[in-house]
């Protein structure tokens, strides 16, 4: 089968996914139903397909499959900020009452945090990548730590608004949220997708990709950048999901079997689409709402990273 015709089958996949989570158990509510799960359908999209854009980036930057964006710290970040937020100011406050408030401090937190880790890491001529993500995993370390302290000392009242930020959420997405996220998204991904062949480039590996004429260390930094920012909205938007981009971007590998992003990438996008709405409609048919989204991601995502941890070690 080719890449054209398994792309294909992905769409129609995820179009009959749509269908069955706005119209199982609507019951007649149409108007209602339609609203919310639309609006929840728009998450699922953005979400879905910003995180695993992101991670196939990143990890062809990298040359490693198990490596994600959230290795740098930002979902530890988006945690701290919200807690800070609640021990400093409380539940009521005006940041953590108004979503598109949140919305816009986590992002600018975010892309401001990694704009200034790059700047300083990107100083000069030569600096290596594998020190990049070694300092960024110390840094998220440390926002757990100071999270973990705060939420330690935060009034148990409180602890409740913090603890429902620590999981995804895609019922309390705003829509005029989604309007800035979608638009933010496809900018973004219009200007990732002029660099699809210079991502086939650089997963050759650094020495391949200079001797080929790329200015190696200038496109790295603009594609971490574009990674971070799209990993940064779809944090902000709905909170942290951390393995979902590891398990869409290895599903997508696997069922593609190409090296060439200009197949990977939108194939990668709809395998996280899939993802969340199969997760979803399991969530709410299935456990009948006994647990969340983000913990089955999570769960399935974890045991395949170990997986991929013990065949890898299996192949040397």
């Amino acid at each position: 089968m080719g890449v054209k015709q398994k792309i294909v089958i992905l769409f129609i996949m995820m179009l009959l996914l749509i269908t069955a989570f706005l119209t199982i158990g609507a019951d007649g509510n149409w108007e209602y139903v339609l609203q919310r799960r639309g609006r929840m359908v728009a998450a699922f999209i953005l979400t879905g397909a910003a995180i695993t854009y992101a991670t196939i980036v990143f990890q062809t930057i990298t040359g490693n499959r198990i490596l994600t964006p959230n290795i740098i710290g930002l979902d530890s970040l988006y945690m701290l900020l919200q807690t800070f937020i609640v021990f400093t100011f409380g539940s009521l406050s005006v940041v953590m009452v108004r979503a598109e408030l949140n919305f816009l401090l986590s992002t600018i937190l975010m892309v401001g945090f990694s704009f200034l880790f790059y700047r300083l890491l990107f100083k000069g001529e030569s600096y290596h990548l594998y020190l990049l993500l070694l300092i960024g995993f110390v840094f998220g370390t440390f926002f757990s730590s100071l999270t973990t302290f705060m939420q330690v000392l935060i009034d148990p009242n409180e602890f409740q608004t913090v603890q429902n930020r620590m999981f995804a959420s895609f019922q309390r997405v705003q829509t005029d949220l989604l309007y800035v996220a979608g638009a933010g998204f496809i900018l973004l991904t219009a200007i990732g997708m002029r660099s699809r062949r210079m991502l086939d480039v650089l997963a050759l590996g650094r020495s391949h990709a200079v001797n080929l004429g790329l200015d190696y260390q200038r496109l790295v930094r603009h594609l971490l950048i574009l990674v971070t920012i799209l990993i940064s909205l779809a944090t902000a938007l709905v909170g942290p999901i951390m393995f979902l981009g590891l398990l869409t971007a290895n599903v997508t590998y696997e069922f593609m079997r190409t090296h060439e992003h200009r197949w990977l990438l939108p194939a990668g996008m709809l395998v996280g689409i899939n993802t969340l709405l199969t997760g979803q409609i399991i969530v709410e048919h299935v456990f009948t709402f006994e647990t969340t989204l983000s913990v089955i991601i999570n769960f399935i995502g974890g045991v395949y990273f170990l997986w991929l941890l013990l065949r890898k070690e299996k192949h040397r």
